[in-house]
């Protein structure tokens, strides 16, 4: 079975959330931008990938189309990790993280895709995973700044059924207002993607403690200070999470051989797709460190990780970015009922994207 076509599509997928406009990346977000991949065989079979992704979308799609695509025509769509132990060796010149690494991980997500059709199994299934059918999510909530709105979207996501809010703050004052709309019986994780010095990292860390962070998620610049944040850990009570900017197994080796986390956080559409996040589990397990996949998407990306998630046998929670499509590429494949997500139960990710919205979504 060979890949007959590489086709990269971009998404701009209308939303809604609950506080003020917002983005990051120095942009304010009116859609939510979405990168699929598709794959088609000359078996017939389809498969759906997503690559990273968000504002870097022209660029990750620039090097499936002139670098990723070409070579990978004409391969053995049944060979994944020789697929991607080919173009990785082939591409590497040209950056082990960033759009080359994010366009394969898109690849690898619709090449196991096109596996799990071809079986009849769910990927969940494929990868040697059973009873799991609804997985516990936590609300990733947008950067607000203002505490008011930090509160307020806090309060609206624990009335919706979450018990466990994730903010992307950087001050005590948004977290003390989390914290107060949410009560004591709520967790509260704090992502504040990489913005501090050690020092500095060091005297948030100890002003937060008060407030009993779930965890604490990379708070050192730049992100792969590894030496860091071990000496960070060992100097909070508070526990560090960290790993959506690693960039392959190995830098996830070096992260936990230095110590440097409690709570690991690969990237499906970043990291190499499904091959490499399940390197990352197994190294992950070898060294007694929590794995919670870093997933605020909501194509093909959040299916993927729904699906190793329910393969591991490690319980863990699914990050669910806290808006609502409208519409969704999955109908209500990807709402989260009382906190939970439903585990797709359908050959390879469950469900393909409805064709009609990419129709009238395409960028």
């Amino acid at each position: 079975m060979k890949i007959a076509t590489v086709e990269a599509i971009a998404l701009r997928l209308p939303f809604r959330h609950d506080g003020p406009p917002t983005g990051f990346g120095g942009r304010v977000w009116t859609t939510l931008d979405t990168l699929l991949v598709k794959v088609e065989t000359d078996a017939g079979i389809t498969g759906w990938g997503e690559a990273f992704g968000f504002n870097c979308i022209p660029a990750t799609k620039a090097a499936i189309e002139t670098q990723i695509a070409p070579l990978a025509v004409g391969l053995d769509a049944r060979d994944i990790a020789g697929v991607a132990r080919s173009l990785q060796r082939q591409l590497h010149n040209f950056g082990r993280n960033g759009p080359v690494t994010f366009g394969l991980s898109g690849l690898d997500i619709a090449l196991w895709d096109i596996a799990g059709k071809a079986a009849s199994l769910p990927l969940h299934r494929l990868l040697g995973g059973a009873g799991r059918e609804r997985i516990p999510a936590y609300a990733s909530v947008l950067r607000y700044g203002a505490p008011e709105a930090v509160g307020r979207v806090t309060a609206k996501a624990v009335g919706r059924g979450y018990r466990h809010i994730k903010l992307h703050e950087i001050t005590v004052e948004a977290t003390a207002a989390a914290r107060s709309a949410a009560g004591p019986d709520i967790a509260i994780m704090l992502d504040t993607n990489c913005p501090w010095s050690f020092d500095e990292a060091l005297a948030m860390a100890r002003r937060l403690e008060r407030f009993e962070l779930f965890w604490l998620e990379e708070p050192l610049w730049p992100p792969e200070n590894h030496e860091g944040l071990a000496a960070l850990r060992e100097r909070t009570e508070t526990p560090i999470a960290a790993g959506e900017n690693v960039a392959s197994p190995m830098e996830f080796q070096s992260m936990f051989l230095a110590g440097a986390v409690d709570v690991a956080q690969p990237s499906v559409t970043k990291i190499g797709g499904v091959t490499a996040m399940r390197e990352v589990m197994t190294l992950a397990a070898a060294h007694n460190v929590q794995l919670t996949p870093h997933a605020p998407y909501f194509g093909p990306g959040l299916l993927a990780t729904l699906h190793l998630i329910a393969a591991t046998p490690a319980p863990t929670l699914f990050e669910r970015l806290y808006v609502d499509l409208d519409p969704g590429l999955f109908g209500s494949l990807t709402d989260a009922v009382d906190g939970m997500m439903r585990v797709p139960d359908a050959p390879g990710l469950g469900c393909d994207p409805d064709p009609e919205i990419i129709r009238r979504h395409t960028a």
